[in-house]
């Protein structure tokens, strides 16, 4: 029996069991079937333990969303303090806590951006992003990318891949247009009538694997939108907050959005909060009528207390160089993995510590997902994309972490290639 304060459970076993009766069935089963049951427990820092006693390196953080890692001291210890103050606010009026994390947004932005408007998480700021998006421009229609992952929520899931949207019918062909990544041709046509809104943009697509866009691409999105009177949106949910080196992976192009949408590691991982960066031309409905979206937990003034610590984390010189001397470090550890795996390992896609490792096989990022867990790191496979895994480690690991994480990837993924090979003979 493990006693948790407010719960017990008897083993790993019965939580498992338990989750299938009262949660998720169908998420539930798919992990115990993947040989990689997790049931995370003690959390510190970047590492894992799983209530069977397994310690885990954790090189996913749940999409970025403990990128300065699981219960940073700095982070807990700004909410504690807040808590002694702050409760989640009102949502109807001016806020103490809303307004200075907007002014400190405002001020790491990109240029052009100038209104904060917040969510409880990823999905709803990005239905936000085109809700806005409509208003300014009078017009409805959206394009994204083919395999495009903006979350689960109403608008957001028309927006993305067909396998989230048509279970619930959502899938909107007439007010969606989806493009291939990196086809400027695809895009053009997409945009020509003029009747096109915004363009729903991932810097780099997360869960289709991290493609990188091709050199001028993201750019050449920013000048077709220019010209056919379209909004550009970056979704930064996965990229921002200096996983590529800089505190918004748009800036690395050079392009200044009409709408900035950020989440997920925007507290730290200790309270859910989402914003929503928008030019003066977006604004507009604010003044017009700015009770036209209300969010009851989005701005949660704790969750203000922990996303202005956690930005500031990020905007550190020290954060920057860390970032820098990791991706170089973790490149060079891959590329000598890469190297002595051929004709398994076939790929490396990396921007900072944005990586996905590619793998000649249509399953082998699950494959190596399991062996991973099995060797004590954890990292997960992309969902649209399984060839591809994940792999997201943390802006500030330690060096030392750094160079185990790379021995147990050694290890798991050799075994990953002599497992797919016994498989197949």
């Amino acid at each position: 029996m493990t006693d948790y304060g407010p719960f017990s459970f008897e083993d790993k076993q019965e939580v498992l069991d338990k989750a299938r009766e009262f949660w998720n069935p169908g998420k539930t089963q798919f992990w115990i079937d993947s040989g990689t049951p997790l049931v995370i427990d003690r959390r510190e820092g970047y590492l894992l333990w799983d209530m069977s006693g397994r310690r885990l390196i954790d090189a996913h953080l749940n999409g970025g969303t403990y990128n300065v890692g699981h219960r940073n001291r700095e982070v807990v210890a700004a909410v504690a303090q807040a808590m002694h103050r702050f409760d989640i606010g009102n949502h109807h009026f001016p806020s103490l806590a809303r307004t200075a994390l907007a002014e400190a947004l405002i001020a790491s932005a990109p240029a052009g951006l100038t209104k904060v408007i917040y969510a409880s998480g990823g999905g709803e700021a990005i239905d936000i992003a085109i809700k806005t998006a409509r208003h300014a421009t009078g017009k409805r229609r959206i394009v994204s990318i083919v395999k495009a992952y903006h979350g689960h929520t109403g608008l957001a899931v028309t927006a993305g891949d067909d396998r989230f949207a048509k279970l619930f019918l959502a899938d909107r062909p007439d007010e969606v247009a989806q493009v291939p990544f990196n086809d400027l041709e695809a895009m053009e046509e997409a945009l020509r009538a003029r009747d096109v809104a915004a363009v729903l943009m991932e810097s780099i697509p997360a869960t289709y694997g991290f493609p990188l866009p091709d050199p001028g691409y993201l750019e050449a999105v920013k000048r077709l939108c220019e010209r056919y009177d379209a909004l550009y949106v970056a979704d930064e949910v996965q990229t921002g907050l200096m996983r590529t080196g800089e505190l918004w992976c748009i800036t690395k192009h050079g392009i200044e959005p009409d709408i900035l949408v950020t989440g997920k590691g925007l507290s730290g991982g200790m309270y859910p909060i989402a914003a929503v960066l928008v030019s003066e031309r977006c604004a507009g409905w604010l003044t017009e009528d700015g009770f036209a979206h209300m969010s009851t937990f989005g701005g949660a003034e704790v969750g203000c207390i922990a996303a202005m610590k956690t930005l500031e984390i990020c905007n550190r010189p020290e954060t920057r160089s860390m970032v820098h001397y990791l991706a170089e470090l973790l490149r060079e550890g891959l590329l000598q993995i890469r190297d002595d795996n051929p004709g398994w390992f076939g790929g490396i896609r990396q921007d900072g510590l944005v990586i996905g490792l590619e793998f000649d096989h249509p399953r082998g990022a699950m494959i190596v997902s399991r062996h991973l867990y099995e060797h004590g790191v954890w990292a997960i496979f992309s969902t649209l994309d399984p060839r591809v895994l994940q792999f997201k480690p943390g802006l500030l690991l330690n060096p030392d972490l750094a160079e185990e994480l790379l021995d147990r990837v050694a290890v798991a993924i050799g075994r990953a290639r002599t497992d797919a090979a016994a498989r197949a003979a």
